[in-house]
């Protein structure tokens, strides 16, 4: 048996939540998966459908943490564990060494949240805490590497990059649905990220407004909702841009991907904001997946997830002509066709399939 013990769980939505529930479900074929998760809005009802044995853990979130060790503690002494699996150093945090010799253990790490400076307190829990894993597993080169600066010990840090949970198959009223947001627009751009400051959603709505002279029917959309929510309604406004950009704060997975097969071009040159820096970046395997090209940022792990010139193009997402080069450059001459063949050939790497099978040989 596998356990799994995660703050980042679906329903909500996330990349990490996405990771967490593509390994449980990858390992489903290597034997019954455990999963002691957050509880979330709607959670019963996800539960219900999943295939995954799934105990939820709420309270006040001071003492849910407690809680949870403890069940983990419990479970892991009176069952026999394959391997477990910790989504945050703060997950095996309070999980004593004497439980964790009983198993292989796995604590994931994805930049942001390791990301503070070294001998603070929380640099030196996060070190503490992640001695305790047999296998800390980096989602990149640039969060290994970023690991290894903050003074994580190499001996036990391996890479493995996410799994991906697509294509799956569209109905035909999601694609209608996508059909009636983008109507005959070209070119059809996307984002599905949260709306934060790392996301860079204001420089890509000031480009949109500098590629119209090129691309007259120009449609982007952007799925996600977050603090940076009311800003960009000003800003779409002051830009005019009511008709070429179109914000959906939330959809089902259907709708989701319904608009992102059928647009053009996967748009997210994220920057580093505060201490917050794209660890790797899902979502730009999940769009080459369904044939789609990515631009994303040079600042974290996008390289790993974007083959410069070959699936994508990086660029620096604070500089507007940087921005507006690789737009022009992706799609002009259809240039985002060929990219996009590449970029479907390429996430076929990040199958679940043959990710959790790196899982399987550290075990």
């Amino acid at each position: 048996m596998f356990l799994i013990s995660t703050r980042n769980f679906p329903p909500e939505l996330g990349g990490i939540q996405n990771l967490m529930e593509g390994l449980s479900n990858a390992l489903l074929d290597h034997g019954p998966v455990k999963v002691f998760a957050d509880s979330a809005d709607n959670s019963d009802q996800y539960d219900r459908n999943s295939k995954l044995n799934i105990q939820r853990v709420s309270g006040f979130k001071i003492l849910r943490k407690y809680r949870k060790a403890n069940l983990i503690k419990e479970f892991i002494n009176n069952n026999k564990i394959r391997a477990v699996f910790f989504d945050h150093w703060k997950s095996i945090e309070n999980i004593d060494f004497e439980s964790l010799k009983k198993t292989k253990s796995f604590c994931l790490i994805h930049s942001k949240e390791i990301n503070h400076p070294i001998s603070s307190s929380l640099n030196k829990r996060m070190i503490k805490s992640l001695n305790k894993a047999d296998h800390v597993i980096a989602n990149s080169n640039f969060t290994k590497n970023l690991a290894l600066k903050l003074g994580v010990n190499p001996i036990n840090l391996s890479i493995i990059h996410p799994g991906c949970n697509y294509p799956i198959d569209i109905s035909i009223d999601a694609k209608k649905y996508a059909k009636g947001i983008y109507k005959d627009s070209f070119p059809k751009l996307i984002t599905i990220s949260r709306l934060d400051g790392r996301k860079s959603h204001q420089n890509i709505l000031m480009t949109i407004k500098n590629l119209l002279p090129k691309f007259p029917n120009l449609k982007y959309v952007s799925i996600g909702t977050g603090e940076q929510k009311a800003n960009l309604i000003k800003l779409k406004k002051e830009l005019n841009l009511n008709k070429e950009v179109e914000f959906i704060y939330t959809t089902n997975e259907q709708q989701k991907v319904a608009l992102l097969d059928q647009s053009d071009l996967f748009v997210m040159p994220s920057i580093l904001y505060k201490k917050s820096v794209e660890g790797f970046g899902i979502s730009y395997i999940e769009a080459a997946a369904y044939g789609k090209a990515s631009i994303g940022g040079i600042f974290g792990g996008e390289s790993d997830a974007i083959v410069k010139g070959k699936t994508g193009y990086l660029c620096d997402g604070g500089n507007l002509n940087d921005l507006y080069d690789v737009l022009s450059k992706s799609l002009e001459n259809e240039n985002y066709k060929k990219l996009g063949k590449n970029a479907l050939v390429f996430s076929k790497d990040f199958n679940w399939k043959i990710i959790i099978k790196k899982y399987i040989i550290l075990i």
